[in-house]
């Protein structure tokens, strides 16, 4: 039997990518400005994925690449027609993609454990729960 694939993708359907669920090593949300600006909102949600649990199935993402706090690359993978945010990926964890909780198919069965860059959350912020682990910058 094969494994279940949470499928995902954009808005309009022009990218569309697969994770396999046992792949995933975390959950996050993400504080820093360029999420909040990235996102249009108050934070990312995302979970992480290795390149071996992840899979495109069609289209070819636009990318937005800045340097990160670190000096290395952020790359934001978005739908260059419906603009809407898929993917990061990070110079300082190779081989791991950052997939977006808004752009998988059913994104009910996140609890993500981790908040970074909370000393940039606007104070409009939902409360987070009691067991989400809180970090000022990122962790490490």
């Amino acid at each position: 039997m094969a494994n279940q694939v949470e499928k995902a993708g954009c808005l309009c359907g022009d990218v569309q990518f697969e994770v396999d669920p046992a792949k995933i090593v975390g959950q996050a949300h993400c504080h820093c400005r360029d999420c909040q600006r990235s996102t249009g909102s108050a934070f990312a949600s995302f979970c992480f994925v290795p390149e071996d649990g992840f899979r495109m199935t069609s289209g070819d993402p636009a990318c937005f690449e800045v340097a990160g706090e670190s000096g290395g690359k952020v790359r934001r993978s978005f739908c260059g027609r419906c603009g809407s945010q898929l993917f990061s990926r990070v110079d300082v964890m190779p081989g791991v993609y950052f997939v977006k909780a808004g752009a998988l198919e059913d994104a009910s069965w996140m609890k993500p454990a981790m908040a970074f860059w909370c000393q940039s959350a606007q104070p409009w912020t939902p409360v987070m729960a009691d067991d989400v682990a809180r970090f000022d910058r990122n962790p490490g």
